[in-house]
């Protein structure tokens, strides 16, 4: 296993989704009142009865946090802690984990091949290993060292992108489609590439299940970090069902909000990335599969820059709850939204509102 330099014709896969958007003087705030009164498909529950058969499966914490309830002037507000999620340090093994078992009882023996920031590349690198088969993994060039080698770590073949995330998915499908003995687990979805996007997602609805078993309702707002979407695909499918009165906050960085910029101009609307603290969320393309429902279901997006993002990881890591920055976002986005009176009141949350923020991921050693 090593460390491989792929260059060149890395986007043709993805011409013509959208024109890029400039960044500069981009909104970093938008609400859709029309989304609490769109229904999103039905789910299914087979990938959380998945997960619970497993030997390592146990709900992640939802830990209660008096002191920012009183800062926000909320009911309650309430962390997804998933800095420890079947044995890796991030949730992204939900739907890698349920993914990779459907692609495998499909294709066994298949070689599996994704793109990554970090987290998605661990676990399927984790899975393949599990599955007793064989993980090549594509990372950005700006990729911290120490990252790819957790990847590595696992097993997986790493091979660095002469370019950014997008580069680097373009690049795993473009080696998937080479060989038929090897399988694409991408948590991003285009024409005519959705199934797995698609089991992906489903593993991602065992957390917000978990949240409202927890609590032993819905929550009034959730708050979901944003990368191309899947998990706020997940969320919202979740919760725009009949009678849910639960909306959804999708948070980015400013430096990378595809997100906010295709629901700013209502069609997806790729945008140029630079580095942030916030690896994960570090995409600039929106999901084609995410896209429709984040269109008609989320209430909300907001951007938020690299220092808010790593005061609200030191916030959380203070109150005994490890979080990294991507993870910590959601915190981040939540502020800035309930602090802004403007904001506050697109969001009309009643007085006693109870609030989850999803950290995604724990805080790097």
């Amino acid at each position: 296993m090593g460390t491989r330099i792929w260059y060149g014709g890395l986007r043709s896969r993805f011409d013509g989704i959208a024109a890029p958007a400039d960044t500069v003087g981009m909104t970093t705030w938008f609400s859709n009142p029309r989304a609490r009164e769109w229904t999103a498909p039905p789910t299914r529950d087979e990938a959380r009865r998945f997960h619970e058969a497993m030997t390592a499966y146990t709900p992640t914490p939802l830990v209660d946090v008096p002191e920012l309830a009183a800062e926000l002037g909320v009911g309650r507000l309430l962390v997804k802690d998933e800095s420890s999620r079947l044995g890796l340090p991030a949730f992204k093994v939900l739907g890698a984990s349920w993914a990779c078992h459907q692609v495998i009882a499909r294709q066994p023996g298949a070689h599996l091949v994704t793109a990554t920031d970090g987290n998605h590349g661990r676990a399927v690198a984790r899975m393949a290993r599990e599955l007793g088969t064989g993980a090549t993994v594509f990372v950005p060039m700006h990729m911290l060292e120490s990252t790819a080698a957790r990847i590595a770590s696992e097993g997986a073949d790493v091979v660095r992108v002469d370019g950014d995330y997008d580069d680097a998915v373009a690049a795993a499908a473009e080696f998937a489609a080479v060989d038929p003995g090897r399988a694409l687990v991408q948590d991003t979805g285009w024409d005519g590439y959705v199934e797995v996007p698609a089991w992906i997602v489903e593993g991602y609805e065992t957390l917000v299940a978990e949240v409202d078993a927890a609590l032993g309702r819905r929550p009034d707002l959730v708050a979901v970090p944003v990368g191309v979407g899947s998990l706020a695909q997940a969320v919202v499918t979740h919760y725009r069902q009949p009678d849910s009165p639960t909306l959804v906050l999708s948070v980015e960085p400013e430096t990378a909000a595809g997100i906010l910029a295709s629901l700013t101009a209502g069609a997806p609307t790729s945008v140029s990335t630079s580095g942030t603290v916030m690896a994960g969320l570090n995409c600039g393309t929106v999901s084609e599969s995410a896209w429709p429902i984040l269109r008609d279901g989320c209430d909300a997006a907001i951007a938020v820059p690299d220092t808010a993002a790593l005061r609200a990881s030191d916030d959380l890591n203070a109150l005994g709850i490890s979080s990294g920055p991507s993870g910590a976002a959601t915190l981040a986005g939540v502020r800035a939204a309930l602090g802004d009176p403007d904001r506050r009141a697109d969001l009309d949350l009643p007085d006693d509102a109870v609030v989850v923020v999803l950290s995604t991921e724990g805080r790097a050693s």
